[in-house]
């Protein structure tokens, strides 16, 4: 049996992933941050000693939306690479048979030919309302390869796009596009205002579900021991306004919207080339957005007692 730990088990994607690997039958090892501060490589390298895994699927990130990564870019630059290097410098002195880590299609640069393709991560600087944390995990990506190169580590890196899902962040402060659109909408309809988003809208991203995420990560843990990269992305793009009106469908909400161009659009354009994962895994997404979407904010609304 795999003994598995999972950094950053409390967080969205952590909270999806969990149920499915309990079917797997894994013994499970999730550390709490009183349990282990990651940013601690002392603290670190103690627990992985301590409890032994043979896997270790590395979750664990500050992260937050545009806003946040905007006000705060040496922050999501130096917690991220303090905990990437922990991770992977303790993996190497406790012998671990497999790291599984997690990257961002933040990573990318700012304008990269669609759709991405994992050889085009570092033709440019991520872009600038993301920078510090797209950095971040690029130096991750590049610290699995050459640990493998001088250590022997079995490190893989895997980039997944913009997801959503079940226990996303709602906090306005943090949270990502869809949950923060959800929240926005919700609001317009209950204040009968007009709904303001930021941008002009005409940024595209590429959506996937967390639950097709999560069995890429399972997969990936299961069969991949490869040094390449792997894009986790749905394949498909759809604009800010197309996204909005969805959610605006769903919930209900027929009023004016408004695009304050006075805020960033972030990234142009977003859509990953997932034929990687697709010829090295097996994988495929598996729910479309218009489904997603209906099941999150029903999902949200049952927690909220909407």
């Amino acid at each position: 049996m795999n003994r598995i730990l999972v950094t950053g088990h409390n967080g969205f994607v952590g909270r999806n992933l969990i149920p499915k690997l309990i079917t797997q039958k894994a013994e499970l090892i999730l550390p709490s941050k009183e349990d282990c501060d990651l940013r601690s490589y002392e603290q670190t390298n103690n627990f992985i000693a301590r409890y032994n895994p043979n896997i270790i699927i590395h979750l664990a990130a500050v992260c937050g939306g545009i806003g946040a990564n905007k006000k705060q870019p040496y922050k999501f630059l130096h917690h991220n690479l303090l905990i990437n290097n922990n991770i992977v410098q303790a993996s190497i002195n406790n012998n671990i048979k497999k790291l599984v880590t997690f990257g961002s299609v933040c990573a990318y640069p700012k304008i990269t030919p669609l759709p991405f393709k994992e050889e085009d991560i570092w033709n440019g600087q991520p872009e600038s309302t993301n920078h510090g944390y797209g950095e971040s995990k690029r130096v991750l990506m590049l610290m699995c390869q050459v640990a493998r190169e001088q250590y022997g580590l079995n490190a893989i890196h895997l980039i997944p796009t913009n997801m959503y899902g079940r226990y996303d962040n709602f906090d306005p402060e943090t949270s990502h596009v869809i949950p923060a659109l959800i929240q926005k909408v919700h609001n317009a309809v209950k204040s009968k205002r007009p709904l303001t988003v930021w941008g002009t809208g005409n940024a595209s991203r590429d959506f996937l579900h967390v639950s097709d995420c999560c069995n890429a990560i399972i997969q990936a843990a299961e069969h991949y021991n490869g040094v390449e990269p792997i894009n986790i992305g749905s394949g498909k793009e759809v604009s800010i306004k197309g996204l909005v009106a969805q959610i605006a469908k769903i919930i209900g909400y027929e009023g004016t919207i408004i695009y304050d161009k006075n805020k960033p659009d972030g990234q142009p354009r977003r859509r990953l080339d997932i034929s990687r994962a697709d010829k090295l895994l097996g994988w495929q997404p598996k729910i479309d957005l218009e489904k997603g979407l209906t099941d999150l904010i029903q999902w949200w609304r049952y927690n909220n007692g909407y």
